[in-house]
């Protein structure tokens, strides 16, 4: 009998990662292609589309290559991408810009003043996205109001999975999660919202036509399939957002099932039969399916955090790894693991990047609160771990107003490879924490997706049965004991703040 395997592709915010799978969940071959972040000016976050197109496709090709398979074994290829980035598009499949990112902060002006208004709500209770720089609806009414040229030029508003598509395919289509995270899409007819997008000054032709995760793709361009290493018929399935494919790819799809993914950013989430949004707009909803919705609260600051405390806090470490081999972060996590949980009443507000959920605030700034004589560099970066977390923890709060209780806990990317890390979630939560054998969650979503569209698995709650799990992380509840008298205070610190940041936000501008 001739194994079948199975590509989930998987467009990131720093790399595109291709993963080739068993169809039963086991890695057989990754390849990992890094691109770089552009910053033209100081609030602009970009990356180049035609850079992420190229190593989406080499990750594939190379991904194939490390299997050590056929090509022809491969039954399906799904993919995944960050939400909330933009291009303005022509006919021909030309980038009219580069891509803008969700971190990018030009439209805090128009973002503001929309939030503040009664039509901003009015927004969020159609779309399900939180007003906010991060969203295309923002950049689109900065690139309105300040009468930028590619904004008048372009054919379509698209995000870069749509841009990539488009040129593979030459079909302009979206899947549901993806125009959900645009702030422009009503949740609840699975269409762009009309009001919206008149105050916008759009019409829905100069937008991709919503369909479902698994809608496959009729003809890839040879050329594409080349650089690819696959056949030109392979079904290409559309797939969805990396959010709700991460829940799918850890298991996460049952009433009180919470998953958690840290990477660059991060983000905690539930799944849900129908669509409900929350009057503060501290979480969004995004569609997933036409009977599945993702609820929960993106974080501006994860994986990242360590990388800021690496550049600044590291250079002994990063001079350690250099000479022995060992992973820098690994190190660091060494050195934070020398201090008791609670950092000795040190306490990292993790702003970094300004905030999403659950404040929604592109001013808010980290801040170490409770610095003493007492504290040294492993207190700075043990309080930075435990601030990330603390920021979760809030969010999950929020969650549970809408989704409920947290049943079972999963762990997802990068920070699930960290035990430190890892513990200090699981104390924080107070509950056991479940981590799947790969990291990739995101990725075999994706490929499951992919599977169910092409009919070789029957459902998506099958998943469960194909998830290979590696570890149960257990609470320590003494330390949970602490973690919430030093919650209490966190929990706290951002509203006493806000005032603060504000002004600084003020005198920067200025």
């Amino acid at each position: 009998m001739i194994s079948k395997y199975v590509i989930g592709l998987d467009i990131g915010t720093t790399s595109a990662k291709a993963v080739t799978f068993t169809t039963g969940g086991e890695v057989i071959g990754e390849h990992e292609e890094d691109y770089s972040i552009i910053q033209p000016f100081p609030e602009w976050v970009e990356q180049d589309p035609y850079a992420i197109e190229t190593a989406a496709l080499s990750a594939i090709k190379l991904s194939i290559e490390k299997a050590g398979i056929n090509s022809a074994q491969i039954v399906s290829i799904g993919i995944s991408a960050a939400m909330h980035s933009l291009i303005c598009m022509s006919k021909d499949g030309d980038a009219l810009t580069n891509s803008i990112t969700w971190a990018d902060r030009r439209s805090v002006k128009q973002s503001t003043e929309v939030k503040a208004s009664d039509l901003g709500n009015k927004i969020y209770l159609h779309t399900g996205t939180p007003i906010h720089p991060m969203s295309p609806l923002s950049k689109l009414l900065w690139m309105k109001e300040n009468d930028f040229e590619p904004f008048k030029k372009a054919w379509k508003f698209v995000s870069i999975k749509e841009f990539l598509t488009y040129r593979w395919f030459n079909e302009a289509v979206v899947d549901y999660s993806i125009a959900a995270a645009t702030g422009m899409f009503n949740i609840h007819k699975l269409d762009w919202d009309s009001e919206t997008l008149e105050f916008v000054g759009l019409h829905k032709e100069q937008l991709s036509t919503p369909v479902p995760p698994t809608y496959v793709f009729e003809t890839l361009r040879k050329d594409i399939a080349n650089k690819m290493g696959v056949r030109e018929n392979l079904p290409i399935v559309i797939g969805a957002s990396d959010g709700p494919l991460a829940n799918l790819g850890i298991g996460a799809i049952d009433a009180g099932d919470t998953a958690i993914t840290i990477g660059t950013s991060g983000a905690i989430r539930q799944m849900a039969s129908a669509p409900k949004t929350d009057s503060k707009q501290e979480v969004f909803c995004y569609s997933f399916t036409e009977d599945l919705w993702i609820f929960g609260g993106p974080t501006n600051n994860g994986g990242n955090v360590l990388h800021w405390m690496k550049q600044v806090l590291g250079e002994r470490e990063v001079a350690l790894s250099t000479e022995s081999g060992e992973d820098p972060y690994e190190l660091l996590t060494a050195t934070a693991s020398t201090v008791a949980p609670g950092s000795d009443g040190l306490i990292f507000l993790p702003f970094l990047y300004g905030e999403r959920a659950p404040h929604w605030d592109a001013n808010a700034h980290s801040s170490y609160v409770g610095l003493s004589s007492q504290h040294g560099k492993a207190h700075l970066l043990r309080a930075g771990l435990e601030g990330v977390m603390y920021n979760i923890y809030q969010i999950n709060e929020a969650l549970h107003q809408l989704a409920g209780t947290t049943k079972t806990l999963y762990a997802s990317g990068g920070f699930s490879r960290s035990p430190l890390w890892l513990q200090i979630l699981a104390d924080i939560f107070g509950q056991e924490v479940h981590i799947p054998e790969s990291h990739q969650s995101s990725a075999w979503g994706a490929a499951w997706v992919s599977l169910k569209a092409v009919n070789e698995v029957s459902s998506f709650s099958d998943i469960k049965r194909a998830i290979p799990m590696k570890d149960v992380i257990k609470p320590n509840m003494a330390n949970n004991e602490t973690y919430k008298n030093y919650y209490s205070i966190y929990n706290s610190l951002y509203q006493s703040l806000k005032p603060t940041f504000e002004k600084i936000a003020v005198l920067k501008t200025n």
